[in-house]
């Protein structure tokens, strides 16, 4: 019997070796496939254009030590750090920290920037080279994440030995002391631990070395269970039986869990001191190290941001340890322990504008598989400008006034907003909605509202087109007009004013945005011409084309307005607005370079008849309260926007360098009696008045010629009269009157005897 038993016993423990044997077996291919393969799955990285500094520039030294200060460089005296500046007087001096792109890797250097008269007159090295021009690095604003929402910065080993050897010291000494002498386990603390946790009743002591944390955090749950603790040391044996000391400790540098970012989580201390510092890992201090660290024992429960005294405590007590084994002497450890957090009040995040992020994201889906964007590491180098998106960030403030004035409830207002380049189209700041910050509806890309007296510009553009019929001074009936519509009721369009003006030049009828002549002159060229204009600036067709979309009551989004207008701005090229400069893989390796695709949209002599009339309507028309903002030499262009019942109020605008675009209104689209000049207008304004603005290039093209004309704009009077002139096509200027009271040359008399040209378009 007893040999039965045994017999048992031993078919038993051969199964269960065998069962054993297979698990081990199943553990370990799971630990081969991940190490041999991509072992973390890396989000695609989005930064924003650098910022450049060169002699010429305008540029203020607050606007400077603005922008460095965004890098999260440190004011100091010394600038032996990386990261570091100094303000003397008119110059500053910085440690540009290096950075590789897509052109090549910068190394790091020092820069001496000397600022007269908000000019950068001096660009110097450490030797007082002279310097062409500086790029600082760009800034981190966003990431593309896989399934899991997580988030890593990699490290290399040897990067943080010669970077931030303290790191390695540190966490060394408070996790895994024997690191580099065990096997991956430690028996004796796993006997420790568990006899502690026995005569507990409970878990109060870990024995894991870090090669088994690593096994948690890569295959394993969280779950405190024995069956999930023999796996781990199993896979622990089986990692180091297979991997160098350094390459699992690269991992766990990688890996380990240090903190939450909404639904971002926060892996390895190359994010972390980003998150926590907005820093480099080789620029932390002693002390910082000391609290990441720290934060490894638990990440949450010790979150400098949410728990600042535990946090504090927990990276004393670092520290002491860093003491005892001697990484530091006693002196110097009290004064780092002495020291604050001096963590960055707001999350180092990197999803700083999502609206700008999610149109990255839409223009990246048409190249390239998703699988890729959110896997494979790659690196977006976008064309987003940090000031000019700072500045589109704090307009927002102005809803405030807006609501008051309308005597509407704080928050009820939303806006959108678009700036690109005049030259190349590209984006340089977005914002879709009031809350920049808010990652939901992207009102720039999605919302679809009417847009109003935003589309007369291509109403009079298709008609100046036609110069033989239509010039700058052609009279335009402002009286009641009824247009027939079929399956629906006559349409009566009424001016804003409900006021009818009599002959108005065109002109005019532009600069203060009259609706019946718009109609009139829509109606008379036709509406498939208007749409075809559309078209072409870069907007959708209408289609069908009803009479009412003449005063704006098709539907587009603020980026596509935005297009429209880029054209505008343009000199008649369309340019597709971009967001993308390159994507080049983890390695540096540029895929896609995304070169400027321009081709020729309008006629440059009718464009520039418009252009000169959109100016009118700043200089005089509805929109005269920007010149209080941004001063008249620039000669800013712009349209107003006003929908019915003000239910949507737009401003769209263009300077020498810079295209603009915002629309406030609310999303319940209910009336708010809100209106282009005193609701969108204010935002943009506020915008362009903190920028670089360029002043408008008006010189005119081949082709165009300016006439003095009459002070009420009737007619070409000759050039030594006085008075206001006005641009023609050449080829179809009006002869000019005989004087300048408007008198006729005896050859041109009619029958009737009509005394001056404006008798001619009666």
């Amino acid at each position: 019997m007893f040999g039965w038993a045994l017999r048992g016993l031993l078919i038993a423990a051969a199964i269960g070796l065998l069962l054993l044997g297979a698990w081990a077996w199943y553990l370990n291919e799971r630990v081969t496939e991940r190490f041999e393969g991509a072992l973390f799955t890396m989000p695609a990285t989005v930064y924003a254009a650098p910022d450049e500094i060169y002699v010429g520039q305008a540029m203020g030294i607050d606007a400077l030590t603005a922008s460095l200060e965004r890098l999260n460089y440190v004011a100091v005296e010394s600038l032996e750090e990386t990261g570091t500046f100094r303000r003397r007087g008119n110059q500053v001096s910085l440690h540009r920290r290096a950075f590789d792109f897509p052109d090549g890797e910068q190394p790091s250097r020092r820069v001496d920037v000397r600022i007269v008269g908000g000019q950068v007159t001096e660009l110097d090295g450490p030797n007082g080279e002279s310097l062409g021009i500086v790029r600082l690095e760009p800034r981190s604003i966003g990431t593309l994440y896989p399934n899991r929402a997580e988030d890593r910065v990699l490290l290399a080993i040897e990067e943080v030995r010669d970077d931030a050897p303290l790191l390695l010291d540190t966490l060394l000494a408070v996790e895994d002391r024997a690191f580099y002498d065990h096997y991956g386990v430690v028996p004796t603390a796993i006997l420790r631990a568990f006899m502690a946790n026995l005569l507990s009743g409970e878990r109060v002591q870990g024995g894991s070395t870090i090669t088994q944390q690593l096994a948690k955090n890569l295959f394993l749950t969280q779950d405190r269970t024995y069956r999930r603790k023999f796996a781990e040391l199993i896979m622990a044996l089986e990692m180091e039986w297979h991997y160098p000391k350094d390459k699992i400790l690269e991992a766990y540098l990688n890996e380990v869990y240090l903190g939450q970012d909404g639904g971002r989580a926060i892996h390895g201390f190359g994010l972390a001191a980003s998150f926590y510092f907005g820093r480099p890992i080789g620029e932390l201090k002693p002390e910082q190290v000391a609290l990441l660290v720290g934060m490894v024992k638990g990440a949450n429960y010790y979150n400098p941001r949410r728990n600042p005294e535990r946090a504090l405590a927990r990276r004393n007590v670092v520290i002491d340890v860093m003491i005892d084994l001697g990484l530091v002497d006693q002196t110097t450890g009290a004064d780092w322990q002495a020291r604050p957090l001096g963590v960055l009040k707001t999350a180092g995040s990197r999803a700083r504008h999502p609206a700008f992020v999610d149109l990255v994201r839409r223009q990246l889906a048409e190249q390239y598989n998703p699988e890729d964007l959110q896997t494979r590491g790659l690196n977006i180098f976008t064309t987003l400008r940090p000031r000019v998106q700072e500045a589109l960030e704090q307009s927002t403030a102005r809803l405030d006034e807006v609501e008051a004035s309308r005597g509407l409830e704080a928050g009820t207002l939303e806006t959108a907003g678009v700036i690109a380049s005049v030259s190349t189209g590209e984006v340089e700041a977005m914002i879709g909605g009031r809350d920049t910050h808010y990652e939901g509806y992207d009102r720039a890309l999605d919302a679809r509202r009417q847009i109003g007296s935003l589309i007369k510009p291509a109403i009079y553009l298709t008609a100046l087109s036609r110069p033989a019929e239509y010039n700058l001074i052609t009279p335009l009936a402002d009286e009641a007009i009824t247009v027939e519509q079929r399956g629906s009721e006559d349409w009566k369009p009424q001016n804003y004013s409900r006021e009818f003006h009599g002959p108005t030049p065109l002109i005019e009828a532009l600069a203060h945005s009259r609706n019946v002549p718009s109609v009139r002159l829509g109606m008379n060229i036709g509406l498939e011409s208007v749409a075809e204009t559309i078209e072409r600036l870069g907007g959708a067709r209408p289609s069908p084309f009803y009479p009412s979309m003449l005063l704006g009551s098709m539907g587009m989004t603020p980026f596509e307005v935005a297009q429209m207008y880029q054209t505008l701005s343009a000199d008649g090229f369309m340019t597709p607005l971009r967001s993308i400069r390159t994507v080049v893989d983890r390695d540096g390796e540029p895929l896609s370079r995304y070169s400027l695709d321009v081709r020729s949209a309008v006629g440059r002599e009718a464009l520039y008849l418009l252009q000169y009339g959109l100016q009118t309507v700043v200089a005089e028309g509805t929109s005269t309260r920007l010149n209080q903002m941004v001063p008249p030499a620039v000669g800013v262009a712009g349209k107003t926007g006003t929908t019915n019942d003000g239910r949507d109020a737009w401003f769209a605008g263009f300077t020498g360098n810079r295209v603009g675009v915002i629309w406030v209104g609310r999303d319940d689209d209910r009336a708010s009696n809100l209106t282009g000049s005193t609701a969108a207008l204010p935002l943009w304004g506020a915008t362009f008045a903190s920028l670089d603005n360029q002043p408008r290039d008006m010189n005119p093209p081949r082709g165009v010629r300016f006439a003095r004309v009459d002070p009420e704009r009737r007619f070409v009077i000759p050039d030594n009269c006085p008075g206001e002139s006005l641009p023609f096509i050449a080829s179809h200027r009006p002869e000019p009157a005989a004087n300048c009271d408007g008198g006729r040359r005896d050859r041109d008399r009619d029958d009737e005897g009509s005394g001056t040209i404006w008798d001619w378009f009666r």
